[in-house]
């Protein structure tokens, strides 16, 4: 064993016999060992946090024909850093009639929320922090904490806006986590398990489930974006209505950590499209080396962190009546439709051949998406078909 086959235990093992010969005992050494791996963990996703902000200026940039930061550093890579120190400095206001107590906590929460999902998130075969069994579950829960993080900032800030903000992002939050909790559930029945090693190994010995479930991935990639309150689906900061939303009263680092937790959640949510549709780090030679399968991870979730913000900045603001139409009349029966085409096509197939068991779910995700278009279809062309009749009489 070495560095470059188990970076993780090499790193451990020789923090234990360090502590070891300075005296300590054990059970306290490997408590430090843990702590110091969490702080460790938490500093590389807020670094990358920072990166985040340059990278997301210069996509959208392109996107607008413009340069983004290109004064401080190459390529104004260093931009994000002078943006901190304006952040940091800038006055720290609290609004009258306030509840400070819980206006002060929500910022921190809204980015604790994200911080935590990085405990369970495999980012390379043996580089990991926790192997839970119910780990899908546990997303579920930590992204109730963000929920909560939102109600809490637009209810105290005694802010009609902030709080009409709130109830929007509130009930975007809650009704697009019911199709993308049943599309959690499609690698589970994949699997057979909720661990998110176990489904990422599963595609390492088979087939991404993106061939499995094209569909699947497609509502997940849609739901994610709503849950992070993302254009078409921002409909918490509608500038022509309620200004900037449940943060509009938070300045300095109290925005800042609203906004750190936004882009940190769309990279977190890229490595779990990643993770659960297209293989996570795998890729060739990520099993016997461990950062380089970090490297191959990575680079999935950034792709999927790109293809959120090419939607942001793409696609128009759409009202919220047809936001939440769009998700109880259309996302969640199209859910929990291919949940059960899903779990009925791998009971039958499961025992045939590999090929014809890939080949079966294709095909299935290509019919229900196939019987879903001709229905809306027909749902359409009798609108249209309406309209004139009821202009006429």
């Amino acid at each position: 064993m070495n560095f470059w086959t188990d970076p993780i235990k090499v790193l451990y093992d020789w923090l234990m016999s360090l502590f070891g010969g300075w005296g300590m005992a054990e059970p306290l050494a490997n408590t430090l060992v843990t702590l110091l791996g969490i702080v460790v963990l938490i500093t590389i996703a807020l670094v990358l946090d920072i990166f985040l902000v340059w990278i997301e200026r210069k996509v959208v940039a392109r996107f607008q024909g413009r340069l983004g930061p290109n004064r401080v550093g190459p390529f104004g890579i260093f931009q994000p850093f002078p943006d901190i120190i304006k952040l940091v400095i800038k006055e720290d206001i609290t609004p009258d009639g306030a509840d400070k107590v819980v206006f002060n906590i929500a910022p921190v929460l809204s980015a604790g929320s994200v911080i935590i999902l990085w405990a369970v998130l495999p980012i390379a075969s043996r580089i990991y922090g926790v192997d839970l069994n119910v780990a899908a579950l546990y997303i579920i829960a930590a992204g109730a904490l963000g929920t909560l993080s939102v109600i809490m900032a637009g209810w105290s800030s005694n802010n009609k806006y902030a709080l009409l903000g709130a109830f929007r992002q509130v009930a975007a939050m809650i009704s697009f986590e019911i199709p993308m909790v049943a599309m959690l559930l499609v690698p589970t029945i994949l699997v057979g398990s909720m661990s998110l090693n176990a489904i990422t190994q599963a595609q390492v010995d088979g087939v991404w489930f993106f061939w499995l479930s094209p569909l699947g991935s497609l509502i997940f990639a849609i739901s994610a974006i709503a849950e992070l309150g993302r254009s078409p689906f921002d409909l918490n900061e509608g500038e022509s209505e309620i200004v900037s939303g449940y943060h509009i009263e938070y300045s300095g680092m109290k925005f800042g950590w609203f906004y750190a937790g936004e882009l940190l959640h769309a990279f977190t949510f890229g490595g779990f499209m990643a993770i659960f549709f297209f293989g996570g780090w795998h890729g060739p030679w990520a099993e016997e080396y461990p950062l380089l399968g970090a490297f191959y991870f990575v680079l999935k979730a950034l792709f999927g962190y790109w293809v959120i913000m090419w939607v942001k900045y793409t696609v128009p603001r759409i009202r919220i009546d047809h936001m939440l139409a769009f998700n109880w009349k259309f996302l969640t029966p199209l859910s929990f439709a291919l949940l059960i085409v899903t779990a009925t096509v791998h009971v039958l197939m499961r025992d045939a051949a590999f090929w014809l068991y890939v080949a079966a779910m294709f095909t299935s995700n290509l019919l229900l998406g196939w019987l879903t278009v001709e229905i809306l279809r027909s749902y359409t062309r009798e609108k249209r078909e309406a309209v004139p009749s009821a202009a006429h009489h």
